[in-house]
């Protein structure tokens, strides 16, 4: 069993598919949609009771169409997770409903280390029992984007648009051997913003949900 999120053009529709397999993984079942309508999902995870009667699914959800900018409090990024259960009697799996939408957040008031992308990591997972089901997602409602940061982030994509050119690390390097390696900034790069001084205290506030349910009445 497992699933999957799919980019179909890149931009509005990313699906959260679900797909599994009664020979030992041999053949899996064609995927099929199981997401919220109008979601556009990003990580997902399942996981089955170990009486096979009970599949949940967890996923984060942009809750907007994808924007060509950034900027501006029109341009937030609202991201929520999202918790579905299907019961399983014979070969396959019932219909997924919806047992759970967390409160939604701009995924913008998450950052890298270094401040130029956002960061949501991959902390999507589900597990189940045989009378509950456990899920843990991304959250960003606690966290405050910051306008300068934001800017940046823009400018940078910009120019890499511009110029075919990477124009920043995908993460800033954590260990002393990675620093040494790293590549030097070059002397006319626009200096990230000093957050302490120009962002709310709660910028990069991203935050690990998690929840347990109880199996739905049949």
């Amino acid at each position: 069993m497992l699933t999957s999120v799919d980019g179909r053009d890149g931009l509005n529709n990313e699906d959260v598919r679900f797909t599994y397999s009664i020979d030992h993984g041999n053949t899996f079942a064609e995927p099929v949609e199981v997401q919220r309508p109008g979601d556009r999902g990003y990580y997902s995870a399942p996981a089955i009771s170990p009486d096979g009667a009970n599949v949940w699914l967890v996923y984060n959800a942009w809750l907007e169409d994808f924007k060509d900018s950034a900027e501006g409090p029109d341009n937030d990024r609202p991201l929520a997770g999202v918790v579905l259960h299907a019961y399983w009697s014979g070969a396959e799996p019932g219909a997924f409903t919806g047992v759970h939408a967390g409160e939604s957040g701009d995924a913008r008031g998450s950052s890298q280390n270094d401040l130029a992308a956002e960061f949501l990591g991959d902390y999507i997972y589900a597990a189940a029992t045989n009378t509950y089901g456990a899920a843990v997602w991304n959250d960003v409602r606690n966290a405050a984007d910051c306008p300068a940061v934001v800017e940046y982030r823009q400018e940078l994509h910009e120019e890499a648009v511009a110029t075919g050119t990477q124009t920043a690390e995908p993460e800033e390097p954590r260990g002393d051997e990675e620093r040494m390696h790293a590549p030097k900034e070059e002397e006319d790069e626009e200096p990230a913003p000093p957050v302490q001084q120009v962002c709310e205290p709660n910028f990069g506030n991203s935050d690990i949900y998690g929840r347990s349910y109880a199996n739905p009445a049949q």
